[in-house]
């Protein structure tokens, strides 16, 4: 996940509020489900000590806005009274997660939100298209690409005369879709799109994607569902593009885990495992890309910057840090990454990571 957003949680002074619960409504008494579970974040707060105005924040802002569609979580972090990081979720979080900690707990928000890239849709016929660009901040651009549509239609009978009117309608067709092809590739181009969904007529999306140009067709991804057509289903359209993207997402992983093991195999040094390892590179700011297993309850130490962090005094103190704190791994090394523009990625077991963490780093 690019951290970016997350950085703001590095400019707050804690302690921090991190709650992450399942926000599920694709039930009638999903508002009464919502309400119990936050009661139960409420209790679980308390039992910690929490800051009660800050708890106040996270409960109030957890019920207010618009419920999402379906299945979804929502993770709220705060600190001081007021909300610093409110993400939705893509799916809701294994566990419940109610946490009061000098350091912010993220790492949900890196497992349940995908980096969707800006990506093109194309809603596709013989005559041309609509063309949607989806950007990553949720914004969408539609424009219409429009052909000739007086003679594109498949003419019955024989004879040279029909075949003459039927080989002009396909030069039409031909020339309709070298116009759409023509504006997806400058579309991409434009936009640094990471992919191209083609929906619409059957025929129509086979030659769009044989005009298109390679680097385009590489990234271009037909499907059955949706169309120009009235009457489209379109909620069965945004499920197949978002069941694309998370294929994409989860190829992104497999690369990345195969890129960590090559790296390994080189003895690049730009590959490195474990909790020494990996402090040793965040505090040097060297990590290009955090990589996340299964922590559990390990600590390391820490000190008042984000980036002052190790698993022995010694090393503490040579940062700067003479009074250094124990503080929860998966709290302290994530928030260390963000610290350093380091991307965090949890791997699930696709890798086997020492002590929970690995890196890539930005140079040996």
């Amino acid at each position: 996940m690019d951290t970016r957003a997350l950085r703001p949680l590095t400019d707050t002074t804690g302690p921090f509020v991190s709650v992450h619960f399942d926000d599920s409504h694709d039930t009638e008494d999903a508002g009464k489900q919502l309400r119990l579970r936050l009661k139960e974040i409420e209790a679980a707060l308390s039992e910690q000590n929490a800051d009660p105005e800050t708890v106040d924040v996270v409960l109030r802002t957890a019920e207010a806005g618009p419920p999402p569609v379906g299945r979804a979580g929502r993770s709220l972090i705060a600190a001081n009274g007021k909300i610093v990081a409110d993400r939705r979720l893509a799916a809701p979080p294994a566990g419940q997660d109610a946490r009061y900690s000098d350091l912010p707990y993220f790492l949900p928000v890196v497992t349940h939100t995908e980096d969707v890239p800006d990506y093109v849709l194309v809603l596709v016929d013989r005559v041309g298209a609509e063309v949607e660009v989806h950007h990553a901040d949720g914004t969408t651009r539609s424009e219409t690409v429009r052909g000739r549509d007086d003679d594109v239609h498949k003419v019955r009978g024989g004879g040279p005369a029909h075949r003459s009117i039927q080989a002009h309608s396909d030069e039409t067709v031909r020339r309709n879709l070298e116009d759409v092809a023509t504006h997806v590739a400058k579309t991409v181009e434009r936009t640094g799109a990471g992919l191209v969904v083609l929906a619409g007529e059957v025929q129509a999306r086979a030659e769009l994607r044989e005009q298109l140009p390679e680097p385009v067709r590489s990234i271009t991804q037909e499907t059955e569902t949706g169309g120009r057509a009235a009457g489209s289903d379109r909620d069965e359209l945004d499920e197949r593009v978002h069941e694309l993207l998370t294929g994409r997402h989860l190829v992104e992983l497999d690369d990345l885990a195969e890129r960590f093991r090559a790296e390994v195999g080189r003895g690049s040094g730009l590959a490195v495992s474990g909790l020494q390892a990996v402090t040793a590179a965040l505090a040097e700011a060297n990590v290009a890309t955090l990589l996340v297993g299964e922590p559990g309850d390990t600590e390391v130490l820490t000190g008042t910057e984000p980036t002052q962090v190790g698993v022995a005094k010694p090393r503490l103190a040579a940062l700067g840090a003479e009074h250094p704190a124990k503080h929860r791994a998966d709290e302290a090394l994530p928030y260390a990454a963000v610290a350093v523009g380091a991307d965090v990625v949890v791997m699930d077991e696709r890798i086997d990571l020492p002590d929970g963490f690995a890196a890539l780093l930005r140079h040996p």
